[in-house]
Parts: structure tokens; sequence; C-alpha cells
């Protein structure tokens, strides 16, 4: 919103152009009445309109009843915004009731172009140029012909060159109204561009905290899980082992918290430095070992190579989440990890022997989303699904340079 006050201003419009009341949740706009714009258009009128007088000494002075029309047709203006459409005809029908009367021409126009300026800016631009339309009509009717019928007595026809002067009025007051209109439709896009952009960024940024939290707490939960079955079956006849079981428990929710905590700090504090570096594929022993007390063997085949802080965390999480699937869902208590590097990608295999210990064998749910979802980020895709000899494979491929390097 700051910008609107500087350099943006021109482009997404004045703040009081898109100001309104109302409760913004309850769906009703309720526009607010201009009342000082409409007190500062009445005094102009009201002035200009007595010194009008004093120059055309040959027209009929503003009496009461002249007064209150030039009232009445400024105070209509306060429905301008509420009630466009009727409030360009009534200025136009109120100023030819103040001509036809004799009184002197002046600043009693301006009523006629704010009304129908607001009319055309809110959209109703055929009513707008309608109302104008029969003004200049109107006015073209009594300098030409009524004139004889109507004060002042011995009143003469306008020339030509005052027609002239009365149409460029009219078309500078329907060439600026365009221009608004115009202008403020391009306001509003702009505007609603810049407002579905920030709704994006923000849905992408919720989209990933709920993957962060998803693969370190998916993870995480399984290791306790099956260390606190290991230690309720142990307890009365390996205490030893039950103890094992829950130090691992303990390892396990302490790191779980840790980097919970750090996803949460992001939200507090937008754009601040996180307190820990990301994890990544240099984390991949602790990884193994974690698995290990969950119960699962990990081979690795090939060196974790060196990646762009992006990839690096995106390879780390996809790695992690598949493991955690063969832990979850898998019958098998082996697994084998493979990297294969070439120049332009990393190839990261996960493989299990399965069998399937349930119909979500594999993950199908948002784990496998958000590995997906990670491995597009950059540009990289996931397959996932069973092997002819009974197994599971996850195989990711991630660009080796993402847009992150430079």
């Amino acid at each position: 919103m700051e910008e609107q006050h500087g350099p943006g201003w021109w482009r997404y419009g004045p703040p009081w152009w898109h100001r309104n009341d109302g409760d913004p949740g309850s769906g009703t706009r309720t526009t607010r009445w201009p009342w000082l714009s409409t007190v500062l258009i009445t005094a102009v009128v009201l002035a200009g309109s007595s010194f009008a007088a004093h120059a055309q000494p040959h027209r009929e002075a503003p009496d009461v009843a002249g007064r209150v029309l030039l009232v009445v047709a400024s105070a209509v203006l306060l429905w301008r915004r509420r009630h466009p459409v009727a409030v360009a005809f009534a200025t136009s029908v109120i100023t030819l009731a103040y001509l036809a009367a004799g009184y002197p021409y002046g600043p009693v126009f301006l009523t006629v172009a704010v009304g129908c300026f607001s009319a055309a800016v809110a959209g109703h631009r055929r009513a707008a140029w309608a109302a104008l339309g029969l003004l200049w009509a109107g006015h073209l009717l009594i300098a030409l012909w009524l004139y004889r019928y109507l004060p002042p007595a011995g009143d003469s026809g306008a020339s030509a060159g005052q027609e002239i002067v009365a149409a460029t009025w009219v078309a500078a007051v329907v060439a600026v109204a365009e221009l608004a209109r115009v202008r403020r439709e391009q306001w509003a896009r702009e505007r609603a561009d810049r407002a579905r952009a920030a709704q994006r960024r923000a849905d992408e940024e919720r989209l990933r905290i709920a993957r962060e939290l998803h693969d370190v707490l998916a993870h995480s939960i399984s290791v306790i899980n099956v260390q606190a079955s290991m230690g309720l079956a142990l307890l009365d006849k390996d205490p030893e082992q039950a103890r094992t079981a829950l130090t691992t428990i303990r390892a396990a929710s302490k790191e779980a918290l840790g980097e919970v905590r750090q996803v949460l700090d992001t939200l507090r504090a937008p754009g601040a430095a996180p307190r820990a570096p990301a994890p990544g594929l240099d984390r991949l022993p602790e990884l193994v070992e974690q698995a290990a007390a969950a119960g699962l063997t990990v081979e690795v085949r090939g060196e974790p190579p060196s990646l762009p802080p992006g990839a690096d965390l995106a390879a780390f999480r996809i790695l992690q989440e598949a493991l955690t699937n063969v832990v979850r869902h898998s019958g098998s208590r082996h697994a084998r990890v493979r990297f294969d590097q070439g120049a332009h990608e990393l190839r990261l295999t996960v493989d299990d022997d399965g069998p399937a210990t349930g119909a979500d064998a594999g993950g199908t749910g948002n784990g496998l989303a958000g590995m997906r979802e990670r491995a597009a980020a950059l540009g990289g895709t996931i397959e996932a699904g069973p092997r002819a000899d009974g197994g599971f494979r996850v195989l990711a491929v991630l660009p080796a340079r993402t847009r992150e390097t430079p």
C-alpha cells in the first residue's frame, strides 16, 4: 500500500479513489458521501455566478429563485456516487431551467461537468453523453429560438462562435471523462493483478511450509512410532533395549521440534535469516542412522554430490520422505539408495524389495505430492511406483545446476 503514496500513485491510482466504507468481510460496498467536494463546488458556483452577473448586465441578476436553482444543482452532486445516472440528468435539467430563466452564464456548468464525469467514470457512458447532449440541444433551442419568449426582454440569439464554444466545452468534458474512465479501469486491472500475485506468493509459501512440516514430522514420527512399539514390546523382556528405543525417541523428537521451530520462526519474522542452515545431503549419515533406529537398513551407492542450496534441500527431503515411506508402507527392512550424477542432472534412486504392507504402499498421499512439487519447483521430475519384481522405486531427476545457481 505504500506505493500509492510514492511513484506507484500513477500506476495503481490514488488511495481515495478506491476507498469505501463498510465491512470488507460482509461483501457489501457503502460509498462515502462526497460532502467536502460538494460544499466546495456549491461555494464556487454561488460566488462565480455573482461575478458573472456583473459581467453580463444584459442577463437577469440571480434572485432567490436563481440561487435556489444553483444550490439544488450543486446539492444533487451528493448522490453522484450512489445514483450517477440520475445526477447527470438532474444537473442538466436544472442548468437548462436556470438558463431558460435568463440568469447569467457562469460556473453553473461545473455541476453538469462533475455529474456527467462521475456517471462516465462509473461506467454509465451512454447516460453521461445523453445528459450532455440534452444540455447542448436544450441550449441550442433556447439560444436560437426560445430566447424570443423567455427572459430577459430584448435578448438576442446566440452567434455561431458561441455555439462552437459550447460544443467545444461538451467535447472537452467527454474527453476528460473518457480518459479518467480508461485510466481507472487500468488501475483496477493492475491492482487486481497485484492482489492475485500476492495471493499466489502466499499460496506458494503456505505450500512450502506445509511440505516442510510434513517431511519433518512424517519422518520423525515414523521413527518415534517404530521405537515406541519396540520399547513397549521389550519393556519387560529386555529393559536395556527398551532404554535404547526411548533414547532414540528422545533424539528424534528433539530434532523434529528444532526443525519445526525453525519453520515457525520464518513465519514470525518473514525474511529473517534462519537460525540453523537448511538440511542437505551432508546429513545423509544421520538419515541412515535414523532409518536404522527404525529397523531399516539403508545401503548407499555412489557419493552424494555437491548441489546448490535449494536442490540440496530438495534432494534431502525427497530421500527422507522415500525412506519414511519404506518404513511405513513396506514389509522390506532393506532399502537401497543410489546417486548417479551426470553433467546436467542428478538421478537419485530409492528401492525397496517389498512386499507392500497396505493399500497405500509407497506413499500415495501428501508425501509423494510434496516430492513432486519440490522436484517441479527446480525443473526436475519424480517417478514413483511398483517394480516388476515386487518392490517399489522412487526415482528423482534433479538439475545439477538450478535457477538459484549463478
